[in-house]
């Protein structure tokens, strides 16, 4: 319904809208600037003949110039070549690890593997007086304001299985 209307006062007075824009006068274009109107048949040749002449003053200063260039020498990667410098991270080895070629070797000071973190979660939840914040930090080489954080904010899974005896059997 809407597509109608809308056409209506577009097709309104069409052909007398279009006669009025042909009929109206063009502007003219801009004038161009006097350079851009040169002849250039006539000025080619002059500056041809420009670019073909030689200048003797130019190719003496030109044969003055004398370039040296040397190659460094090459050097072998594998032997003494010099490394940039790196940040050297202390390393240590994993406490826990069932899963052979699986498992991290070696990890940075200051963090620790997931089986490690899991283990350790477990650790706490089962021996909290053995397992504290202060041990746990000293035994994976952590900040105690990391351990803290994780024992407050991680906890690990339990299972709980319902004895059977509770469940009713649903009978068909």
């Amino acid at each position: 319904m809407g597509g109608r209307v809308s056409r209506v006062f577009r097709t309104f007075n069409v052909e007398s809208r279009a006669q009025r824009e042909i009929s109206r006068e063009k502007p003219r274009a801009a004038p161009r600037h006097p350079s851009a109107r040169l002849d250039t048949a006539a000025h080619s040749s002059e500056i041809k003949e420009e670019i073909q002449r030689k200048d003797d003053r130019l190719l003496t200063l030109l044969k003055n110039v004398y370039v040296e260039s040397r190659d460094p020498p090459v050097r072998v990667k594998g032997e003494g070549s010099e490394q940039l410098p790196s940040k050297q991270e202390e390393k240590r080895l994993t406490k826990v690890g069932h899963f052979g070629a699986l498992d991290v070797k070696k990890v940075s000071k200051g963090k620790i593997s997931i089986v490690e973190a899991l283990t350790l979660l477990n650790n706490h939840k089962l021996h909290p007086q053995i397992w504290t914040a202060e041990k746990i930090a000293a035994e994976y080489s952590l900040e105690l304001k990391d351990v803290n954080s994780l024992l407050e904010f991680f906890v690990p899974f339990t299972i709980e299985e319902f004895p059977k005896e509770t469940k009713k059997a649903i009978k068909s």
